[in-house]
């Protein structure tokens, strides 16, 4: 009789535990509760799946909370030995929609409305930059 309550107990135990464990799986916090109120314009994605993956985005923003777009890049997807870029525009500015890869991405006419980078390195070195270019 000890032994058949001490399971149901150890039952009860380990699924309220994984409850748990699900449910806070699928409240995560992602871009879409950030007050800065991010909309991806552009983004681009080498076909090399062998090599180094370069990922580069142009997204705007109602407001420049500077602490919310890195955040907002670190949510950004990265590949080991690959890098990616995030451009932040405001919304109201003049924006690309295109991009190409290397290490100028859109046309350089855009340069003044971009008012930060964020940038995941092959070794995984994050930089933030406010008005990069």
């Amino acid at each position: 009789m000890r032994r058949k309550s001490l399971i149901y107990v150890i039952t009860a135990i380990v699924l309220i535990l994984v409850f748990f464990m699900v449910k806070d799986t699928f409240n995560q916090p992602g871009a879409e509760d950030m007050k800065a109120g991010f909309k991806e314009i552009a983004k681009y994605r080498n076909a090399n799946n062998t090599g180094p993956v370069q990922r580069i985005y142009v997204v705007t923003v109602k407001d420049s909370v500077w602490k919310e777009m890195e955040d907002y890049g670190n949510l950004m997807p990265h590949t080991k030995y690959g890098s990616t870029k995030v451009y932040f525009f405001m919304a109201n500015a003049n924006v690309p929609n295109t991009l190409e890869p290397g290490t100028v991405n859109f046309d350089p006419s855009f340069n003044k409305d971009c008012i930060a980078l964020y940038e995941k390195s092959a070794m995984s070195q994050v930089a933030f930059n406010k008005y990069p270019l």
